[in-house]
């Protein structure tokens, strides 16, 4: 049996499938998923599973480096941003018009995954990246300077 957090094998396997700088897009239940993108439904009942739920799993397995969400959220769904703050604490962020998402946005992600999500604004878009310190750990590689803060450790607070 598969020892990894996640155990849908459709997600799984679209994890595994995702290189850098491909999108994937976690969706509440209502999202107009175009049927020319492949879909993976997670949708049980409403809100099961929810979003926090599925972003807190895939962010065990999957490293985000940009995370984007509609400019929206902040003012009609701050709860929901403050989940995916926490969530990829580590990101980097940015918004786009909720338009945007469900038209042209929806239609150059690799991979949709639907959830059971009843929250407004609830379609977050997850940009791949890559593991920095293990990327360039080999001698000799220099990182680039965007990925600085990346390369170092964060430091422990002092007792």
């Amino acid at each position: 049996m598969k020892r990894g957090l996640i155990l849908n094998n459709q997600l799984s396997y679209a994890l595994a499938t995702l290189g850098h700088g491909d999108l994937m897009i976690v969706c509440d239940a209502g999202f107009p998923i175009p049927s020319n993108v492949w879909r993976i439904d997670l949708a049980l009942i409403q809100d099961v599973p929810d979003l926090e739920t599925v972003l807190t799993a895939i962010s065990k397995e999957y490293i985000a480096e940009k995370v984007a969400y509609a400019a929206e959220m902040a003012d009609n769904n701050p709860v929901l941003l403050g989940k995916v703050k926490r969530i990829f604490a580590d990101s980097e962020y940015s918004t786009l018009p909720h338009a945007d998402i469900l038209g042209t946005m929806a239609s150059k992600a690799k991979v949709i995954v639907r959830t059971g999500a009843f929250d407004p604004w609830g379609n977050i878009l997850l940009y791949s990246g890559v593991d920095v310190p293990k990327w360039f750990s080999k001698p000799g590689t220099i990182a680039p300077d965007y990925y600085a803060s990346k390369l170092t450790p964060p430091k422990k607070g002092k007792k």
